[in-house]
């Protein structure tokens, strides 16, 4: 569960790697920029602080560790996330979701035992939800939408 600063070809985390601290655990990780609050990225701080929230609880609540990133993605995307997916610290109960606004390409990727719990067709309905809050141009809401969805899927543990 991350969330801070937003940069291509890296997680949307408060530290460089998936599964780091949180804003809420280390607010002063979201160092304000001038103009936008939240930096050069997509979102507000508002946002920010929505989509962390999101994270911890969907983490506390389904025992699983979520886990977003907003940037380019590396061709082939499918196999690009599922290297980052990977780096996540315990990533066979991680669910990492990534997000390419500026190319169009959303995937959702589970580990082995996150799979048990989150089937492909429940990530595949939590990516329709996410695409279609992305069309009406609402990012943040799209990503929020998504995290509870899956978390929903997975139940508590």
């Amino acid at each position: 569960m991350t969330v801070g600063d937003l940069h291509a070809n890296q997680p949307l985390t408060a530290l460089a790697k998936p599964g780091g601290e949180t804003l809420s655990a280390a607010p002063e990780l979201a160092r304000p920029v001038q103009g936008d609050p939240a930096g050069d990225g997509p979102f507000t701080t508002r946002q920010l602080l929505r989509l962390d929230e999101a994270l911890r609880v969907a983490d506390k609540q389904t025992g699983l560790t979520f886990s977003v990133y907003i940037g380019e993605m590396e061709t082939p995307s499918r196999a690009f996330v599922e290297k980052l997916q990977k780096q996540i610290e315990d990533a066979d109960y991680a669910v990492l979701v990534a997000v390419s606004p500026n190319q169009r390409k959303l995937e959702i990727v589970t580990g082995n035992e996150a799979r048990k719990r989150i089937s492909d067709r429940d990530a595949k309905l939590a990516g329709l939800s996410m695409a279609a809050a992305f069309a009406g141009g609402d990012l943040a809401g799209g990503v929020l939408a998504g995290i509870d969805q899956l978390a929903s899927h997975a139940g508590r543990h």
